[in-house]
């Protein structure tokens, strides 16, 4: 009886396996008949709490008109056939130069007041990426990822050699005192008091974008100031491959945002590419679990936005709010909250 058990059990597990297998297959065909938009690009400006009483006066209109001129620049690019690598360099670095941002000029200090830099950048075409991390005189850090992209043999770069290395390949150099703004110097002074406050400061700001393409290419990025009165050089996720940014044209682009130790242990970008890529998930469907689900049950909070070959995108989160918007041809949608 016990042997006729175990067979019927194996059986079922065989029969459960193919079920799976013939609805995620059924999936992917249902998809590959679906008419691919020209270009697809999903924008984000950070998630975290943005209760409305907590943010300075006219900001919420501030963060909506960022992303509408973002969603601007990028469209401009992609419309008109220009490459997906491009139009994620050109938004996120306006969104760089934007002081409501944690990424650039306005990015968060750490404990010692110095404002050390984060991103990353990848080609799902080739599988080529570049990144720099705790980067303190690069007026645009996602230029310097893709530098370190296309003219080093390295993937990462840190510290005082990302700097020389950025110098040396034409990225425009300012001094550290050029990323102040007084919002998030007094942001840090109030971390350093309160860890609660710190918790509050770290929920607004890094930026990303993810790009299909008129040719049919994934690309992704993301550039952040990190963690307010962050200390011993802390680098979260945004600069790592696989945790905050990814793009795989097999699969989908994706960046992320959101508190990187937790992104960075449970691979979040990658683990999305290889749901939709190797278990024939749908993006929205591989999106929302691993936000809403195993990022929950594991304790971390954040979102991320992500585009596929086939055009769908998602943008999850499990936090309050996250800034984000989306447009390909004939539409477009920016918002914070549900």
């Amino acid at each position: 009886m016990y042997k006729i058990n175990v067979l019927w059990g194996v059986v079922l597990l065989a029969a459960a396996l193919l079920f799976s297998a013939c609805e995620s297959a059924a999936e992917l065909d249902e998809e590959d008949k679906m008419e691919v938009p020209e270009y697809v690009m999903v924008v984000h400006g950070g998630a975290g709490v943005f209760a409305l009483h907590d943010l300075p006066e006219g900001r919420k209109e501030e963060y909506f008109n960022a992303i509408e001129e973002a969603l601007d620049i990028g469209e401009e690019i992609l419309a008109n056939g220009g490459s997906g690598l491009d139009a994620v360099v050109e938004v996120i670095s306006y969104l760089e130069d934007n002081p409501i941002f944690n990424a650039g000029k306005g990015a968060v200090f750490t404990n010692e007041g110095v404002n050390e830099l984060d991103a990353s950048i990848m080609s799902g075409k080739d599988m080529d990426a570049g990144a720099v991390g705790g980067i303190t005189t690069v007026k645009n850090p996602i230029v310097a990822a893709r530098k370190v992209m296309e003219k080093s043999p390295h993937v990462l770069l840190t510290g005082r050699g990302a700097n020389q290395f950025a110098a040396s390949v034409g990225c425009e150099i300012v001094d550290n005192s050029y990323f102040f703004t007084e919002e998030r110097y007094n942001s840090m002074l109030r971390a350093r008091e309160s860890e609660a406050e710190r918790m509050m400061e770290d929920t607004m700001g890094t930026v990303g974008v993810a790009v299909l393409d008129a040719s049919g290419n994934l690309y992704a990025g993301t550039s952040t100031g990190g963690m307010t009165n962050k200390r011993f050089g802390r680098i979260g996720d945004s600069p790592i491959i696989g945790a905050g940014t990814y793009a795989d044209n097999n699969g989908v682009a994706v960046s992320c945002t959101g508190h990187g130790e937790y992104f960075i242990r449970y691979a979040v970008a990658h683990d999305l590419n290889a749901l939709v890529k190797y278990r024939g998930i749908s993006l929205d469907s591989a999106a929302t679990y691993i936000i809403h689900e195993k990022l929950v049950e594991a304790g971390g909070s954040g979102g991320l936005i992500a585009v596929d070959r086939h055009g769908n995108y998602s943008m999850p989160f499990n936090t309050n709010g996250m800034i984000r918007g989306v447009v390909k041809p004939g539409f477009r949608e920016v918002a914070i909250y549900d």
